[in-house]
């Protein structure tokens, strides 16, 4: 309502269409083509189709019309209005009563009258930091649609690529073995007490969760240390540890 500024229409469209939305209503806005204007299309980027078919209307009465239900937008609770309550808590609860849900913001400058307030069922307020609560328009209608778009159901995130899988416990076995011989080869790992060291490193191994191909880099590392220390004179690891037979613990 009142909105001034070109910039915070173009970035409130882009918002609301981000989350799903579609229906953008400008009440008494500054001027009258201001969803037109250059500030408007540059900031929302890509939602000019949400500008071209906003409303422009004169009063909240109008632009609430086939609307059952108001959700006023402001950062205090306004005497004899409706109740305040954070977006998330009171939202959760409404797709199931069937409404067609509005959310009312303010002007820039002032935010919403006390009688655009009361014309609402709810005032919801952002929890914000304590001593500084002001949020620019369009972050405000970002939130907002964020939340409304969380209540009715999250479209989730998708995954650019598959999960791959955990690698096989023989495979990671196999190389954890191998790695004990070439840690004692290298004088790194004190033969007579391997379990000091080696229970730890197989912990560190299944918290990482690893796959089969970091499977195959850490025994491509350990064969290469093996060949390294083979080449500077010292003993090669047993081959027992790298012909990849399942090993069923350390000893």
């Amino acid at each position: 309502m009142g909105t001034s500024h070109a910039g915070n229409v173009g970035a409130a469209a882009r918002a609301i269409k981000v989350m799903g939305f579609t229906d953008l209503v400008l009440v008494r806005p500054r001027f009258a083509d201001i969803a037109c204007r250059d500030d408007a299309m540059a900031m929302a980027s890509g939602a000019a189709d949400l500008l071209a078919r906003a409303r422009v209307v004169d009063t909240l009465a109008q632009a609430l019309q086939g609307c059952s239900y108001a959700c006023a937008t402001a950062m205090t609770p306004r005497d004899f209005g409706p109740p305040t309550a954070a977006p998330r808590e009171h939202l959760g609860g409404l797709p199931a009563l069937g409404h067609r849900v509005a959310f009312v913001f303010g002007p820039e400058r002032t935010g919403l009258s006390n009688d655009d307030v009361y014309r609402c069922q709810v005032c919801l307020s952002i929890p914000t930091a304590p001593g500084y609560g002001s949020l620019n328009l369009a972050q405000a209608v970002q939130v907002m649609a964020y939340e409304w778009r969380q209540a009715l159901g999250s479209y989730g995130v998708q995954a650019r690529t598959p999960v791959p899988a955990h690698a096989d416990l023989a495979a990671l076995q196999g190389t954890l073995d191998h790695w004990q011989q070439v840690l004692q080869q290298i004088g790194f790992l004190d033969p007579a007490v391997p379990k000091k060291l080696m229970p730890r490193l197989q912990q560190l191994a299944l918290r990482a969760a690893l796959t089969e191909p970091e499977v195959h880099i850490l025994r491509g590392m350990a064969r290469a240390i093996d060949q390294a220390a083979r080449a500077a004179g010292a003993a090669p690891a047993a081959p027992a540890a790298i012909d990849g037979r399942h090993y069923t613990g350390l000893p």
